[in-house]
């Protein structure tokens, strides 16, 4: 986060008011809620001052929030020494810490920050607290303690991992895709366990997945619950409440539903999606949307783009990276010719079922993800395959209403024109019989005839028409274009130029 962007919204939303404020920062944080955050705070402090500045100033604004006690280093929170700040995160500040009694081990301590202690952060923090101290298992960093700050302000205490990103440490040790596949299948029973406990993550990235060395051997840890939510058990006394239209989430690894801002609306399948997208950057070096990307695009266009458009397989985005495909390869052990092909096929199924617009499309649980990689991994059939045609045929359709219903009407007009330009030329060629039998009649009939040629003319003028219409209206439609095609095989058949 750019502390220049920082200030650059700050000075400009502090000379807005009410709905007109609220309009701009929705549009200027474009769903970035640590900014968002950050900015408002700082709003808030030069409110307090009742905005007497006559230009606003980030750092007299923050001047008034961090007045009083902030930790330092060697500082003493509880029975834990304060070492050395290692995170900072959008409610809370992390720091390396080490525990002296009853026993001396080094942890993490996570505070919430100064001028953050509202009561909606208050509880979102309690809940995480409350989130983590249900979680048991060898891939989740656990909760060891919790308590409050001499300033009253919640902390809690995490075991300390000594580790890097899942995708930081994959790239560097160079593991291979089955490496790669062992360690999420880890990471997805981690997910699975905190899922029976009725929490959902619902922020799973490469950032918020540790992989630290236990015995010599690589165990990623699952971190920061911190946006968790109960699904099935209330987690705190005081009232939950995201701030309106706020988002909860990274825009590259964020859900469809969670694009529909509707809170009421997410179940375990969330993460589920979230996981294909880390699977994705694990085996081709990138997320299906850039976040950089997504984060240009504007609010309303970032979320059109997660809810409605589907991005490329696996192997089809290794094989257009023309530019960075080398160092992809050398980072997964594999020869550039060969990795996009090690993809194809059923990872790209296993992938694209994770990342499936539609929530009941996707795998119904982490594990039944998991399961399928396992599947992958014994060399056993799996339970992804790629979507039939007709159910593409369908998302064609919904995605193009309009234009399909344009273009059937078109159609039915050209099926139309055809009929008659099949019933006249009929008629001519029964005329042209009829004056060769009578030769009585042939001048009669040859004016006919020639009528008749003049009128298929004029059916004729108006297909060409309609085809220049329909090519230039329905220019890329696939759909369109088969039509256009199995038209044009229908006049050959027919003999018709």
């Amino acid at each position: 986060m750019s502390l220049e962007r920082v200030d650059e919204i700050f000075a400009r939303a502090s000379g807005l008011e009410g709905p007109e404020r609220e309009r701009y920062l929705e549009e200027a944080c474009a769903g970035d809620s640590e900014l968002r955050i950050e900015v408002q705070t700082l709003l808030d402090a030069h409110d307090a001052q009742g905005g007497f500045l006559a230009e606003p100033s980030r750092m007299s604004a923050i001047a008034t929030v961090t007045s009083g006690p902030v930790e330092q280093r060697g500082q003493m929170v509880g029975r834990y020494k304060l070492l050395q700040q290692i995170g900072q995160g959008g409610f809370g500040t992390v720091w390396m810490a080490d525990q002296r009694e009853p026993v001396k081990r080094r942890v993490a301590l996570k505070i919430i920050k100064l001028g953050m202690d509202t009561e909606q952060v208050i509880a979102r923090f309690e809940a995480e607290r409350q989130a983590l101290a249900m979680l048991d298992h060898p891939n989740i960093a656990k909760v060891l303690d919790a308590g409050s700050t001499e300033t009253g302000r919640p902390y809690f205490v995490m075991e300390y991992i000594r580790g890097d990103p899942i995708l930081e440490y994959c790239d560097r040790e160079t593991l291979d895709t089955k490496g790669r596949l062992e360690l999420f299948v880890l990471v997805c029973n981690a997910i699975q366990h905190a899922h029976q406990k009725g929490i959902i993550h619902r922020d799973i990235k490469p950032g918020n997945v540790l992989v630290t060395m236990h015995d010599g051997e690589p165990v990623p840890k699952v971190i920061d619950f911190g946006i968790a939510k109960a699904t099935s058990s209330e987690l705190t006394a005081k009232t939950l409440f995201t701030e309106h239209r706020q988002m909860i989430g990274t825009p590259a690894y964020m859900s469809p539903e969670q694009a529909e801002m509707s809170g009421l609306d997410i179940d375990t399948r969330t993460d589920v999606y979230s996981l294909g997208v880390l699977l994705y950057e694990l085996l081709t070096g990138s997320t299906p949307f850039e976040n950089e990307e997504l984060m240009s695009k504007g609010f309303v266009e970032m979320m059109r783009i997660i809810r409605d458009i589907d991005p490329p397989k696996p192997s089809t985005r290794l094989s257009e990276s023309v530019d960075t495909i080398a160092s992809v390869a050398a980072k997964r052990h594999a020869e550039p010719k060969k990795l996009s092909t090690i993809v194809r096929g059923e990872l790209d199924w296993i992938v694209m079922k994770a990342l499936e617009k539609n929530r009941n499309r996707r795998y119904e649980s982490a594990s039944r993800f998991a399961d399928d990689i396992r599947q992958f991994l014994a060399g056993e059939s799996v339970d992804a395959a790629p979507p039939s045609k007709i159910y593409r045929l369908r998302k064609i359709v919904r995605r193009n209403t309009a234009a399909v219903v344009g273009g059937t009407l078109v159609a039915l007009a050209l099926m139309a024109g055809l009929i008659a330009f099949a019933w006249q030329a009929s008629i001519a060629e029964d005329e042209r019989a009829r004056a060769l039998v009578d030769r009585n009649a042939a001048v009669e009939a040859q004016e006919l005839a020639d009528q008749r040629a003049a009128d298929l003319e004029v059916v004729a003028n108006f297909q060409e028409d309609m085809l220049k219409r329909v090519r230039v209206w329905n220019a890329g439609d696939q759909l369109a274009q088969d039509m256009m095609e199995r038209y044009q095989e229908t006049l050959e058949q027919l003999g018709i130029p």
